[in-house]
């Protein structure tokens, strides 16, 4: 028999989020991400659910300039659709969400389940946070710089710069 050769399909991941702003946590999951796929989609969502800080344009860029140095596999996409439909657009394999703690599971849980059942060829995996970043989350940041707080230890410098600007301006 001849040798065949075997075409390998790049394996693409979609890491979704808000990133409003981007956090240590998140980068952490996208440095940890992008060694499970060959290709690492960021996926800046609109959310309408939520009233962000940052505009989409603002958010797509503060992402791409922080993870330029995490991972040469990875790429910043915004979108406004359905994960799925955008996960379908990107040719990707996986769902990569990270969770904090076990309310965090329950509702990525849900999620996944019902991600499952629009696209059963996408699989959804999980990476815990690292110990030290498990408490931070966007929504608190934000809050924490709104009453004076430093957020130095939770989001980049540069961006713990913008979101104080951010917050002066207001």
């Amino acid at each position: 028999m001849a040798d065949q050769a075997v075409t390998h399909r790049p394996r693409v991941g979609v890491y979704p989020g808000t990133f409003d702003p981007i956090t240590k946590g998140h980068l952490d999951i996208i440095r940890r991400g992008s060694k499970l796929v060959d290709r690492l989609v960021i996926g800046v969502a609109t959310n309408p659910s939520k009233s962000p800080m940052f505009t989409l344009q603002e958010r797509v860029a503060q992402v791409r300039r922080e993870t330029a140095q995490v991972a040469d596999n990875v790429e910043v996409v915004s979108f406004n659709s359905l994960l799925m439909n955008f996960a379908e657009e990107q040719g990707a394999d996986v769902i990569i969400r990270g969770l904090r703690a076990v309310s965090d599971f329950e509702y990525e849980f849900q999620m996944a389940g019902m991600n499952q059942k629009l696209n059963p060829d996408v699989e959804t995996v999980f990476l815990m946070a690292d110990v030290a970043l498990q408490p931070i989350a966007s929504r608190l940041v934000k809050e924490i710089a709104i009453y004076g707080g430093d957020i130095t230890a939770f989001v980049p410098v540069t961006i713990a710069e913008e979101v104080r600007a951010r917050v002066e301006r207001k």
